[in-house]
């Protein structure tokens, strides 16, 4: 099976001479379709930027990305737009909503930018907007609606086009426990059925339960590349010697 993203030896250095900074440090990973991924790390460690640069809204110093086999850095900028708006999917911080359009006009306008706005895709932004629990929510505008309900018609809107491969950054970090887990299992699911490769940059470790594998990145790198089981298992040590500092305090 083709893998749908692949890194290579991904560097990004901003700046120059003494003052420049090495924000990605020759990453390199592959993700096939229909796997989901977490991209974790502390701040700084350079996951929103190699998620920026897998979305090819920012080029990398050195390396490359291929998504579906095209190589975003041999595109011209226009052609990199265009593949951009077919075959990536966003959900960012930064919902960007569009505030004047209700929420299934918002899930819809990456069908209608796509050529592909027809009765059958109308149905299907219901069916996965009604999936994220805003299925009486689809008259109502991004303005009416709580942030966590902002962020789930964003992941809708990521999905609804069918992309190759879907990014998401920090998806629940307006949502509380029990929502978090909702949106972050159901967003797993529709990656396994749909056959679209995942990328979700998190802090919330516990989101790790849904994912296949987990990248993690220290200082622009990636230390480790963990299996689901074993970034459970290492979440589980990590509450215990927290509640161990706790105890002893």
């Amino acid at each position: 099976m083709r893998e749908a993203l692949i890194a290579e030896g991904i560097t990004k250095i901003y700046g120059e001479g003494a003052g420049a900074v090495t924000a990605v440090d020759r990453v390199s990973f592959a993700i096939q379709p229909g796997e989901f991924v977490a991209l974790v790390g502390p701040s700084g460690s350079g996951k929103t930027t190699m998620l920026a640069i897998a979305a090819g809204l920012l080029s990398p110093s050195f390396g490359k990305i291929t998504i579906a086999g095209q190589d975003l850095q041999a595109m011209s900028e226009r052609k990199r737009t265009r593949f951009r708006g077919s075959s990536i999917g966003f959900s960012f911080q930064a919902n960007n909503l569009v505030p004047y359009l209700n929420v299934q006009e918002n899930v819809e306008l990456m069908l209608r930018l796509n050529h592909k706005l027809d009765r059958k895709g109308r149905q299907r932004a219901i069916e996965l907007l009604t999936r994220l629990g805003l299925g009486e929510r689809l008259r109502s505008y991004p303005g009416q609606l709580s942030g966590g309900q902002q962020q789930r018609v964003a992941i809708a809107r990521a999905l609804i086009h069918e992309p190759s491969v879907v990014l998401a950054d920090e998806p629940t970090a307006s949502l509380d426990t029990s929502r978090a887990n909702q949106v972050v299992a159901t967003f797993a699911e529709l990656i396994h059925e749909q056959k679209r490769a995942g990328i979700m940059v998190t802090h919330d470790l516990r989101m790790c339960k849904y994912v296949d594998r987990v990248v993690q990145m220290m200082d622009g790198k990636v230390s480790q590349i963990l299996t689901e089981r074993q970034a459970i298992d290492a979440l589980a040590n990590l509450y215990v010697t927290i509640d161990e500092g706790r105890q002893a305090v």
